[in-house]
């Protein structure tokens, strides 16, 4: 039986043109209904997101998201379909992003399906690797890849999730160094990032943690679960061997390193040995994607080019992205205050408001920030806005850096 929409919504207009079919999932961040489009019959899940401005790092940890997932839009990522309009852009608490439905994720699909075939890994991977590349490419870094953010159907598509602690890299080499309490549970963590709070990360780290997710697919069990650091070293090591002395020196965290010097030497046990029963290809393919040392992982291209997806890949089917500009996540290298955080994600919702969107760089909508607004002459700012919709995602973020590197030149205006 559907639920009634005023258990869900809260004064949204656009509330009516779905119809909530049940709550399918319930966590700190608030909860997911799945819900029908009147207007389309479409299936969605709509999330709602609670308290949306309460803590300033959770704020921006869910612009992050809501930004990533517009400009990394990809077969093989999961879409945003929607984000509703809040009825008061200065005042609004909670916002409902809709996504496009999927039926579970992957952890339910590895504990609960005995059916599962060697095709059906080799395809799980192929999908998990083409949406990496793409991400890659744009110089984003996932960094929380575990089976439960990846989510599944059942013609069995798969689709990456939950790119709340993903980070854009803006140097002229796909790395950065991020400052960070949590990076990737633990079982799913490259070695290189073990301990570590401040490390430097490439895209080596999301390619481990989708070689642990092939071998537990694989086998239905985690490979390296471990209780600890020391524990999950040492379960590294005992499949892997002991590293080499230069691999120890890209351990970031001082113990670890220390640890690893001090292990008693282990010879490496053959993935073909461990998984006798498992296709050699696919083994082949595993070792190199859990190699311990980050330089001797393959890109995520690399691995699609891999004999293993013999008659699967297709290089048509397998875009790369244009890299993120570092204006959009000008907002990471501030600090900013709750109501600058409500206008630059209400910002984000105006991009599925297109006509909003040029009423609200033209100045003529009745918002009323203080911050960071600015007034362009005509000529520029029309320019702008009429640049292909494929384009305007630079819009927002491209005004925000002007007023700050440019400031002398505009008017801050106080009202809208």
């Amino acid at each position: 039986m559907a639920m009634p929409f005023r258990e869900f919504f809260t004064e949204y207009g656009e509330a009516h043109q779905y119809e909530i079919q049940e709550v399918v999932g319930k966590g700190s961040y608030g909860v997911v209904a799945a819900a029908v489009d009147t207007h389309t019959g479409e299936k969605v899940a709509i999330k709602k997101i609670d308290n949306v401005l309460e803590h300033v790092s959770e704020a921006t940890r869910i612009l992050r998201e809501i930004k990533l997932l517009r400009l990394l839009r990809h077969p093989d990522i999961v879409e945003i379909k929607h984000i509703l309009l809040p009825p008061c852009p200065r005042e609004f608490k909670d916002i409902y992003v809709v996504f496009e439905l999927m039926e579970c994720d992957l952890q339910h699909v590895i504990k609960a399906n005995d059916s599962l075939t060697p095709e059906h890994y080799q395809f799980f991977l192929y999908q998990l690797l083409r949406g990496l590349k793409f991400m890659h490419t744009a110089n984003v870094f996932h960094r929380d890849l575990k089976p439960k953010n990846i989510l599944a159907n059942a013609d069995c598509k798969l689709k990456i999730c939950d790119f709340g602690l993903a980070r854009a890299s803006f140097g002229e080499t796909p790395s950065a160094i991020f400052w960070t309490d949590y990076v990737a549970t633990r079982w799913y963590r490259a070695p290189e990032l073990c301990g570590s709070f401040y490390s430097k990360y490439t895209p080596a780290v999301d390619i481990w943690s989708i070689g642990c997710i092939f071998a537990e697919m694989l086998t239905k069990k985690p490979l390296f679960p471990g209780k600890n650091v020391v524990h999950q070293l040492d379960l590294i090591t005992d499949l892997l061997g002991s590293p080499s002395t230069e691999a120890i020196s890209r351990i970031k965290n001082d113990k670890a390193r220390r640890y690893l010097s001090s292990m008693k030497n282990k010879s490496p046990i053959p993935l073909s040995q461990k998984f006798p029963d498992i296709d050699p290809l696919a083994l082949r393919l595993l070792e190199r994607l859990i190699a311990f040392d980050p330089k001797d992982r393959p890109s995520a291209e690399e691995a699609l080019a891999h004999p293993y997806f013999l008659g699967l890949a297709n290089k048509e089917h397998e875009p790369s992205a244009r890299p993120i500009s570092k204006f959009e996540f000008d907002f990471e290298r501030k600090k900013l205050a709750k109501e600058d955080i409500r206008e630059l994600i209400y910002r984000e919702i105006l991009e599925y408001h297109p006509q909003m969107l040029q009423e609200y760089l033209h100045g003529t909508d009745n918002t009323s920030f203080l911050y960071p607004r600015i007034q362009l002459s005509n000529g520029m700012i029309m320019g702008l806005v009429d640049r292909p919709r494929s384009q305007q995602h630079c819009l927002l973020d491209f005004l925000f850096w002007m007023d700050e590197l440019v400031l002398d030149r505009f008017l801050v205006s106080d009202t809208c």
